[in-house]
């Protein structure tokens, strides 16, 4: 029961909880026009690799958010991976990454 919890966002959010909250790293960098930002979350006791890749195109501001398998010990590692994966998926797809 508790899968389905975390997998349709219920369960409780209070302190003390072990449920899965983004950690505000505050990593991002600009790459190639693209603003790149780091937004790991504890998982399990490690910390998941998860990120956006932002750019405005036409007045409009288009976001892709993403996420990897990659678990970490601290949350600067999780973060650097992330800004790197987010690197990775503008070189190769560049503006595509929005359709």
């Amino acid at each position: 029961m508790s899968f389905l919890k975390k997998l349709f966002g219920g369960g409780g959010t209070g302190a003390g909880a072990n449920d899965e909250a983004p950690i505000a790293a505050g990593k991002e960098v600009e790459h190639n026009g693209f603003m790149i930002r780091a937004t790991p979350y504890q998982a399990e006791g490690q910390f998941q690799c998860c990120g956006v890749v932002i750019k405005e195109i036409g007045g409009v501001v288009k976001e892709h958010k993403f996420i990897r398998a990659d678990r970490f010990t601290t949350v600067d590692d999780a973060a650097d991976f992330a800004l790197r994966k987010g690197r990775q998926l503008v070189e190769e797809q560049g503006e595509r990454i929005f359709d």
